[in-house]
């Protein structure tokens, strides 16, 4: 260490090649005779070192760096800097009032006060020659001029306040696998702790308890300074998720997953009970997400990305955002803005800098004025980019001063300003309600991007459900509940539902990963699953067959599939339908077995079943249905017997494939733009067409289609038992930037359509009125869309996909999107999956659809059983006595104290139910 005078100060400066920040600079760690110190980008090239250490001193310095730029060449250089603190104080002194006066126009008279008090500070420097005693003199008298004419003078407004909070926001995965995320949470964290010892003011907040979890496991002594800094009131552990998940196309079970792991983990580590839920950069905000708050005794919600929307700016920033129960919860929207932003751009960043001219652009940007003069900043550099920077922080001392022409800044936490704003608004009667989802107009693409993780994302989710609810019925006959293996399990699910993560966005390295974790939850789940049906079986009959168990909440009549040949199965001494498949497995009927239950299926000799399906070359006739179809395997009729009335609308053919061009102006895996429908070719190119299959449980219909390098085969199922129509679909995909959408146009004539959320659904308009109308063209929903009428109504079903289109009739389920950027290859693989039409009598609510959604989903279970102990052919184990009651999810409770039965309705009927 050098010697320096009272009035300098050392630090140790780095500097790459690099060309300012963004996500590929390169970011490092700095390590001072072995510890940790702080990371270092291009936004923290200097590390203090004077209050650290003295004059003669050795100090050995580590650097340890990363970028995923592709360059073939880096510099490195690393120096020992002295500044003049004098000469630094008064830089800054001069600089925060000129930034103020670069967002204030030429005659404000703000403006003008500070120039004059500005001109003068300058006057007294001389600087003729620098360093010479005369300059330092000078110095002085600058700094003298300065502190009276501009922090005295000039200083003590607050009529408006920017509270401002240190932030850095820190994707999972994105550009960068989630290992690397575990060193940009050493990174930034440890530049956060550096910059609180240099700046007593500094108050920091970061929400995800997953980083704190990775810091925990790499480095636990930064981990424990981090739990001190939170005790004194300094650093702020907020958020409400155990990431920021994807809001869209997360289960509600997941959601309430994300708050039960995230709630804990904060509670546990800090003592701090979370009342925020702060998601600034998620794609899309489900209206089921209110009342899951509510039931987390969560107060408030945040979020930046709805400014991003691309046509409609939303009219509040302070409100309450009320969800599809009813439930409300207070909602206040960061405006902050960049330095220099237009002022008619309405776009907002939670990556706020600490800056004059952000502090006013913020302000401006706010709408309810007359409701609150305090908006909220939250300032810092993201992904890697270590938050704060020392200017920001200089900045700050300044602007606390209350210096005209802008707010007065100060810092606290995230959690003071939400309450004192809630205090100050909620009895206002213009304060306003935003009622249902909060839809962003961008990214829609994101529903369908890396289809393969989606569905792995969804049979998961389903998997561990059904794991938990058997093991909780296992464990009434003894069987240890394996509470350790499903809570990481759900934490591994949790993990992968980042909003860069679950949505497509990321690279491919990023899937590369999720592919191995997602097949071994698989295989983790199947294997658990098996044990606890086994155990089960044991203890529930006598009888000698096989025992059919039904995890859903609606007694089931459906089919299950066994891998071998049988000749019979009877249930109660009544034969049941059994069927033989194109592949040697056996079809079975499985008639009335109870929501949440088992039966019990003995072996029996074969019998005749009479076939209701009549197959032809070119339709088919079944129970509820005359079907015809084309050369290309469209249909061109679907007459419903029983309706006696048209599905399909006059002269148009259903289920047919169609391929658009997806070329977005920005964002390939995020986007899809309006014009995408300008370019669309018909994937019709027939390989093949021929019944694999003509009942009489099931008639299956196999065609392959041909498209460019690609190729697409469907066995269209249609069923002597259920009105469902499936086709199973597997998709050999090699093009890119072509969407892919499977389009049915409907006899039905309605406003509105029907879409499945989580714990409920939500009504979405069917035509372009309003530009707020226009801008819904691709929406999210889960297992079901539907589209109804007064008595009649057409369903689409799926089992892992999200996209969705309806309007003027038409029904649309996108399949594929297949972007390249981040992703070169994104897509390129084999897919396979199923969507089902479902056409209907009466309303949505007035029909089996939504059972059908779920048996869709979610498969009957078996196991073999030949020496049982109880003597019961059927039982269920918890039901509800309406059918509008969905009993979603049976678990040990997560202190072992008990069972939660989590269960919600979702015909929006108030109902008495046991």
């Amino acid at each position: 260490m050098p010697k320096a005078t009272e009035d300098e100060v050392i630090y140790l400066q780095f500097s790459t090649a690099d060309r300012g920040w963004d996500d590929h600079s390169p970011q490092g760690l700095a390590f001072l005779n072995g510890e940790p110190v702080q990371g270092v980008d291009s936004n923290h090239r200097e590390v203090l070192l004077s209050n650290r250490f003295n004059a003669g001193e050795k100090v050995t310095v580590d650097y340890q760096a990363y970028t995923n730029r592709n360059s073939q060449f880096f510099s490195f250089k690393a120096d020992v800097v002295t500044y003049n603190a004098k000469v630094l104080k008064l830089y800054y002194d001069i600089m925060i009032p000129y930034h103020i006066t670069e967002r204030l126009g030429e005659n404000d008279y703000d403006r003008i006060l500070l120039e004059k008090a500005l001109i003068q500070t300058i006057n007294q420097l001389d600087l003729r020659v620098p360093k010479s005693d005369e300059f330092y003199s000078s110095v002085d008298k600058a700094l003298a001029v300065a502190e009276e004419e501009i922090y005295t003078k000039l200083a003590g407004h607050e009529d408006v306040i920017a509270t401002c909070v240190g932030h850095t926001h820190i994707d999972v995965a994105w550009l960068w696998t989630v290992e690397q995320t575990r060193e940009k949470v050493v990174r930034s964290f440890s530049t956060v702790l550096k910059l609180m010892e240099d700046y007593p003011n500094y108050v920091f907040m970061s929400s995800q308890p997953q980083l704190y979890k990775f810091l925990k496991q790499r480095y636990p002594d930064l981990f424990e300074k981090i739990k001190q800094k939170i005790k004194e009131g300094r650093w702020e552990a907020e958020g409400g998720m155990w990431l920021e998940a994807d809001c869209n196309l997360t289960s509600g079970e997941s959601l309430v997953r994300q708050f039960l792991h995230g709630k804990k983990f904060f509670k546990d580590e800090f003592g701090v009970d979370n009342k925020i839920l702060w998601l600034p950069d998620v794609f899309g905000y489900s209206a089921a997400l209110p009342q899951i708050l509510r039931g987390f005794e969560m107060e408030y919600f945040m979020t930046t990305k709805i400014s991003w929307n691309q046509y409609n700016k939303l009219p509040y920033d302070t409100f309450n955002w009320e969800g599809i129960d009813g439930s409300k919860i207070f909602t206040h929207f960061i405006t902050g803005n960049d330095p220099h932003q237009a002022e008619d751009t309405h776009g907002t960043t939670y990556n706020g800098k600490l800056h004059a001219g952000a502090m006013i652009g913020t302000w401006r940007r706010y709408q309810q004025k007359e409701l609150n003069n305090d908006v909220l900043m939250s300032f810092g550099f993201g992904d890697g980019g270590g938050g704060a920077t020392i200017e920001m922080l200089e900045t700050s001392m300044r602007l606390e001063k209350g210096l005209v022409g802008a707010p007065k800044v100060r810092q606290a936490t995230s959690r003071q300003y939400f309450d004192e704003l809630y205090e100050r608004v909620k009895d206002n009667p213009k304060l306003p309600n935003w009622v249902g989802e909060l839809y962003l107009e961008y990214h829609r693409g994101t529903y369908t991007s890396m289809a393969r993780n989606k569905k792995a994302n969804r049979k998961n989710e389903l998997l561990w459900q059904d794991v938990e609810f058997f093991s909780v019925w296992a464990e009434q006959y003894g069987e240890a509940y394996d509470k350790e293996l499903i809570y990481d399990a759900w934490e591994a699910i949790l993990l992968n539902q980042f909003h860069d993560i679950l949505p497509g966005s990321s690279i491919k390295d990023v899937y590369d990963v999720t592919k191995v974790e997602y097949d071994e939850l698989i295989l983790k789940g199947k294997a658990l699953l098996e044990k606890k049906l086994e155990v089960i079986a044991k203890n529930i009959t006598d009888k000698k067959g096989i025992v059919v168990f039904n995890s859903t909440t609606f007694d089931r009549n459906d089919i299950f599939e066994l891998d071998c040949e049988i000749t019979g199965l009877t249930v109660n001494g009544q034969q049941v339908s059994t069927q033989q498949t194109f592949d040697d497995k056996t079809l079975v009927v499985a008639k009335d077995v109870p929501a949440k239950g088992y039966q019990v299926f003995e072996h029996s000799s074969a019998h005749d079943v009479k076939n209701l399906l009549s197959c032809a070359s070119d339709g088919i006739e079944t129970p509820f249905y005359s079907i015809k179809w084309n050369d290309k395997a469209q249909f061109t009729s679907i007459f419903d017997k029983q309706a006696k009335r048209e599905v399909l609308k006059s002269g148009a053919k259903g289920n047919v494939i169609k391929a658009f061009e997806d070329r977005p102006l920005n964002f390939d895996s995020w986007d899809i733009d309006v014009f995408y429908k300008d370019k669309m070719w018909e994937i019709d190119d027939v390989q093949s067409i021929g019944w694999l299959e003509k009942g009489p449980i099931r008639a299956m219909l196999r065609v392959d289609r041909k498209f460019l390098d690609s190729t697409l085969s469907q066995d269209i199922c249609f069923y002597a038992h259920t009105r469902r129509i499936d086709f199973k679909t597997t998709i050999d995909w090699k093009q890119n930037k072509i969407l892919l959408k499977a389009e049915f146009p409907v006899n039905v004539h309605a406003n509105e359509a029907t879409y499945d959320i989580q714990f409920g659904n939500v009504k979405r308009p069917t035509h372009l009125n309003t530009s707020w109308d226009a801008a819904r063209f691709e929406v999210c929903a889960h297992k079901w869309a539907d589209l109804s009428e007064g008595k009649y109504g057409v369903s689409l079903l799926n089992d892992c996909k999200y996209g969705h289109d309806i309007i003027d009739g038409v029904m649309r389920l996108t399949l594929l999107k297949s972007g390249t950027n981040p992703n070169p290859v994104a897509d390129q693989e084999i897919h396979t999956f199923t969507y089902s039409l479902y056409p209907h009598m009466n309303g949505w609510q007035d029909s089996d659809m939504v059972k059908e959604a779920h048996f869709l989903n979610i498969p009957l279970y078996t196991a073999e059983v030949s020496d049982g102990k109880d003597n019961f052919t059927s039982k269920q184990f918890v039901s509800a006595d309406c059918e509008n009651v969905i009993v979603e999810t049976v678990k040990k409770a997560e202190n072992q104290n008990g069972y939660i039965v989590r269960m919600y309705e979702y015909q929006n009927a108030l109902t008495q139910a046991t």
